[in-house]
């Protein structure tokens, strides 16, 4: 069972991400004319996210849905077609030190390929990416290498 400081450390790092998270996103002047376009009927290969939603050129997407400990933010796409997407973004992970709840957010760019698209198992009319590649361009998480490629899932 956790101590009282260790839940309240818990609770405040849990409260910091979603005011951090509210804030981001309510102080975004562009954020509604850039918000990710969610397909209702196959038009494009898209980006299954979490929640099982489908999205055309996310702005942020999460990586880690477990614990949001690694997120994909500020993506601008230069590139979405039927087989691969292109885009520059900032991966932040979360440092977990001395443990993630108590661990810093640090932002790393990379560009964000997707590709591989195959029929989403929910919903076979539709096409989506199945294999998401980040490569780091400046510094990159500890233990990461400079090219990290992922499934996404299905």
């Amino acid at each position: 069972m956790a101590r009282p400081a260790q839940y309240t450390a818990i609770m405040l790092g849990t409260a910091t991400l979603l005011t951090a998270a509210m804030t981001t996103a309510a102080a975004d002047p562009t954020a509604t004319s850039q918000a990710p376009r969610t397909v209702t009927r196959q038009s494009a290969t898209v980006l299954v996210d979490c929640l099982s939603q489908t999205n055309v050129h996310p702005k942020d997407f999460i990586l880690a849905c477990g614990d949001g400990n690694s997120r994909l933010v500020e993506m601008r796409w230069t590139e979405w077609g039927a087989t691969s997407a292109t885009a520059v973004g900032v991966n932040v992970v979360n440092d977990c030190k001395p443990y993630c709840a108590a661990g810093t957010f640090h932002g790393y760019p990379v560009v964000v390929r997707l590709d591989s698209p195959q029929p989403w198992k929910k919903d076979p009319a539709v096409q989506h990416f199945t294999r998401m590649s980040l490569t780091y361009t400046d510094t990159r998480p500890d233990g990461y290498t400079r090219v990290m490629t992922v499934p996404l899932w299905n």
